[in-house]
């Protein structure tokens, strides 16, 4: 079944419309207040547009024109939205969290906890069912709601930024959940993180001043940006290529050393992705003295100011991979650097990290 969305909301310069095909994962990118909160909140029903309408297959969500006045309260509507913080009833242990969705529409007390420790196995959280959010972690919690509102068996679920609130090392954990239960599913996801697009999408849209300003597929979307927010968004290094046993191999043969995602077992040959920032890059002239794992030549194709720093555009490989490197305005100079100059760029395998495509 397919969702289809076209709603207006004046108050807040909100105007969207898109689709969503069965099985699919769409990104929502884009700065504060650009209208990505307000779009969840539309489609749960939490907020009612001025005009518009959504469906999801014959499911009619809301229609509202001159002639029609059908608005389906939030309870109704086949959807689950899951925030930034989980949101679990404090009074309650985590498997009777999770078997709340199920007990509102019916089910028995101990079908509706069979249920909820299928979900929570299914987001690795079974042996927290026991245990009061009090007693649980950030991103513990996180996984338990999650597990909550897969076990309401919605017909689309939509996310708000859910990795915002956890450590770094919490959310590459419910990275990996997510990327796992979306297989197969209608989801929406807003975030800010690149990353979060790059490895539970197939699709991204970009939102600006309430409206979709670029969408496309997710690679295409990040790697060749046409708006202003996905730009700065691709400063984030992302070289795609095979997973080997260290890193990552391109399809030209040149190899990124990097670490792998913590808690994850790579699959030697499958599609992969080597991420850094432009800050972990340094800029070098001629060779690079001692044996550095990712040293590679670049063109310089542009210098840019980038807050107090000089953002070095270069790109290197074949086919081209376009990579960034920020250094200082004087590093920048004492290298002479230039567009068409031809310098190393080079970058510590530590910093590199490396994931499942």
């Amino acid at each position: 079944m397919t969702f289809e969305l076209q709603a207006s909301l004046h108050s807040r310069n909100f105007e969207m419309s898109l689709s969503l095909k069965d099985g699919e994962t769409v990104a929502i990118l884009g700065p504060n207040g650009a209208g990505k909160s307000t779009l969840l909140g539309v489609i749960s029903g939490l907020l009612r547009p001025d005009s518009g309408s959504a469906r999801i297959g014959d499911k009619e969500l809301f229609t509202l024109d001159d002639d029609t006045n059908l608005w389906s309260p939030p309870h109704l509507r086949g959807t689950a939205l899951l925030a930034q913080e989980a949101l679990l009833f404090p009074h309650l242990n985590a498997v009777d969290n999770v078997a709340f969705g199920p007990r509102s529409t019916g089910a028995s007390k101990a079908a509706a906890r069979e249920t909820a420790r299928h979900w929570l196995a299914e987001v690795d959280a079974l042996p927290l069912a026991d245990r009061k959010p009090s007693q649980l972690s950030g991103g513990q919690a996180q996984r338990v709601a999650v597990a909550r509102a897969l076990a309401a068996e919605p017909e689309l679920l939509l996310l708000d930024e859910p990795m915002a609130a956890l450590d770094i090392h919490a959310a590459p954990l419910l990275r990996r959940v997510l990327k796992r239960v979306l297989e197969g599913r209608k989801a929406i996801i807003v975030t800010h993180d690149v990353l979060d697009a790059y490895m539970l999408a197939d699709r991204v849209m970009v939102v600006e001043k309430g409206r979709i300003v670029e969408e496309g597929p997710t690679r295409d979307v990040l790697e060749r940006p046409r708006s202003h927010f996905a730009a700065g968004l691709a400063g984030l290094n992302l070289v795609t290529g095979t997973i080997t046993g260290d890193g990552i191999t391109t399809p030209d043969g040149r190899v990124f050393a990097g670490q792998h995602d913590s808690g994850w077992s790579p699959s030697l040959g499958q599609a992969g992705v080597a991420a850094f920032p432009p800050s972990s890059v340094s800029v070098f002239l001629g060779e690079v003295h001692g044996s550095p794992r990712n040293s590679f030549p670049v063109v310089i194709t542009d210098l840019e100011p980038h807050g107090d720093q000089i953002r070095v555009r270069a790109r290197t490989g074949d086919p081209v991979q376009a990579l960034s490197a920020d250094i200082t305005p004087a590093a920048s100079a004492d290298l002479g650097l230039v567009p068409g100059m031809e310098v190393r760029f080079v970058v510590k395998s530590a910093l590199v990290s490396v994931y499942p495509a």
